[in-house]
């Protein structure tokens, strides 16, 4: 997979170690002289590319035409909205995240503009926030761009109703999908049969009508 990271500062350059170490092949555009000796110290010369993420020549040299996924992280939300258009319409780059620094913009976010994925921190962090107040055993990791989805986790203390049952007969709401189970050091992909144990945590793809009753599922009774 190839991925181009536009912005190279502390949430790009993030990205890109943590790309690298799972042996993605990346470019990261930087139009910061300052930053930019700075990222060629921390990756090389070779993944480092100089100028405007929003100049299609910039583009071009770090292999847009052969990209999988763009990454838009700057700190402007100007250059983030223009540099996802142009890699979607004009080059076709099938998947494009961008970061949403200012939440007053985030309906320009849109797959018209180019963007699949948005990342609003600060919402995603306000939602936390207020998912940990109303909920006791459900918190949410992300809010996804498309419909009213979030990828929540369900932590399983000792005395839930969901202990020792098999997750067929948890009656798990239509609108949520178990994704795994992480127990210890393991992760189990859950099927009808698998058994909730104390301590375990689950990851799951739920809409917000769907959490309550899954905290309800999960609660310690």
């Amino acid at each position: 997979m190839n991925v181009i990271i536009i912005g190279g500062g502390q949430v790009g350059s993030y990205v890109g170690k943590l790309l690298e170490e799972n042996g993605i092949q990346i470019k990261i555009i930087e139009i910061r002289e300052h930053l930019i000796d700075k990222l060629i110290e921390d990756f090389s010369s070779e993944v480092v590319i100089g100028g405007s993420g929003t100049d299609p020549n910039t583009l071009e040299e770090a292999g847009i035409k052969s990209a999988d996924v763009l990454v838009a992280v700057t700190s402007r939300d100007e250059v983030n909205l223009v540099a996802s258009t142009i890699a979607k319409f004009e080059f076709g780059v099938r998947r494009v995240v961008a970061r949403v620094n200012h939440p007053r913009n985030e309906w320009l976010y849109t797959h018209s503009m180019g963007v699949d994925v948005a990342i609003n921190q600060s919402n995603i962090m306000a939602h936390m926030v207020v998912d940990e107040m109303d909920m006791e055993n459900l918190s949410t990791l992300m809010k996804l761009n498309r419909g009213n989805y979030s990828i929540a986790k369900v932590a399983v203390h000792e005395g839930s109703s969901a202990v020792a049952k098999p997750i067929k007969d948890l009656g798990i709401p239509p609108k949520c999908v178990l994704i795994a189970v992480l127990r210890d050091e393991e992760v189990i992909i859950p099927r009808g049969e698998t058994f909730i144990e104390p301590h375990d945590s689950i990851l799951l793809l739920t809409d917000a009508d769907a959490e309550k009753e899954i905290n309800r599922i999960f609660a310690v009774s």
